[in-house]
C-alpha cells in the first residue's frame, strides 16, 4: 500500500516545474494586461495584435499607430517592467533572509535596509539637491545604497559582538535596534529642515508613475547580481535552517554564509 502511495505521490521536481510553468504563464498574463490598460493609446484588444505584429517572420495588421505604441512601449512597458523586477528582487530577498534568520516574519527591512536607506535619501535632500545636481552621478540612489549596507553592517556586527553563538535572534534585535535608531536620526533631519519633508516620504513611498527605460536599465545589474548569489547560497540555506550546530559540523562556514546572502539580499533591497 505504502508502494501503491508513492507511485501515485508526484515528485518533487514534477511539482517545482509544474509551479514554475504556472507562475510564469500567470507572470506573462500580468505584464500583458498591464500594457493593454491606460488612458490612453490604443484600444486594449489591439495592443497583442501588434506584440505579434512585432515577431519577426509575422505581419499582423493591428491598426496600432507610431504614436499609439510609443505610449505602449515608452510609458506602460517600462512600468511593467520594472514593477516585475522591484517584486521579484524583493521576493527572493525576503525568503533569503528569512532562510538566514529561520524566521517567516523576516523581511527585507528588519535589518534596518529600509530605515538606512531612508536616512542616506533624506540627507542629501536635506543638503539640497539643487547643490548636487550638476554631479555626474545621483547623489541620492548612491546616498540610499551606502545608507542601507551602513544599517546592515551595523546590525551584523552588533549581533555578532554581543552574542558569541551568533544567534538569528541577536541579529535580528540589533537590527530593530539599528531600524530605531536611524529613524529617529532621519525624524530630527526632518524636524530641522521642514520643507523637504514631502519630498522625502514621495521617495520612501516610491512609485512607477514617471518609470522609464532609464530606471529599468539602472536596477537590473543589482537585481540580477544580487539574484545570482542568492540562489547559488539556496543550498546552503537549506542546511543553515537546521540549525546553526549542525550546519557547522557539516563543515559549513555560518558567518560568511550569513553576511554574504544579507550583503545580496540588501544590495538588491
Amino acid at each position: 500500500m505504502l508502494r501503491a502511495k508513492d507511485n501515485f505521490a508526484p515528485r518533487a521536481g514534477t511539482r517545482v516545474a509544474y509551479l514554475s510553468l504556472v507562475s510564469f504563464a500567470l507572470l506573462a498574463i500580468a505584464v500583458l494586461v498591464g500594457t493593454m490598460i491606460g488612458p490612453a493609446g490604443p484600444q486594449w484588444w489591439r495592443v497583442p495584435i501588434e506584440l505579434v505584429d512585432r515577431l519577426p517572420l509575422i505581419t499582423v495588421d493591428s491598426g496600432v499607430s507610431p504614436e499609439e505604441w510609443n505610449i505602449v512601449w515608452q510609458i506602460r512597458m517600462p512600468r511593467v517592467v520594472l514593477a516585475v523586477l522591484v517584486g521579484a528582487m524583493l521576493s527572493v530577498a525576503g525568503a533569503s533572509y528569512q532562510g538566514v534568520f529561520r524566521n517567516p516574519l523576516v523581511d527585507p527591512y528588519l535589518l534596518g535596509v529600509a530605515a538606512g536607506a531612508g536616512l542616506g535619501a533624506t540627507l542629501v535632500f536635506a543638503l539640497r539637491r539643487s547643490a548636487t545636481e550638476n554631479w555626474l552621478i545621483d547623489p541620492l540612489p548612491l546616498a540610499a545604497f551606502v545608507g542601507g549596507l551602513v544599517a546592515v553592517f551595523a546590525t551584523y556586527m552588533i549581533g555578532n559582538t554581543f552574542s558569541k553563538a551568533r544567534s538569528s535572534a541577536t541579529l535580528v534585535l540589533a537590527g530593530i535596534a539599528v531600524t530605531s535608531l536611524t529613524t529617529a536620526i532621519q525624524t530630527f533631519v526632518l524636524q530641522r529642515n521642514n520643507d523637504v519633508v514631502r519630498q522625502v516620504y514621495g521617495w520612501i513611498l516610491g512609485r512607477l508613475s514617471s518609470a522609464t527605460w532609464g530606471d529599468v536599465r539602472l536596477i537590473l545589474p543589482y537585481v540580477v547580481f544580487s539574484c545570482v548569489v542568492l540562489l547559488m547560497h539556496r543550498r546552503l540555506l537549506d542546511v543553515l535552517r537546521v540549525g546553526d550546530d549542525e550546519a557547522t559540523a557539516l563543515g559549513m562556514n555560518i558567518r560568511r554564509v550569513r553576511l554574504t546572502v544579507v550583503l545580496a539580499a540588501t544590495l538588491g533591497t
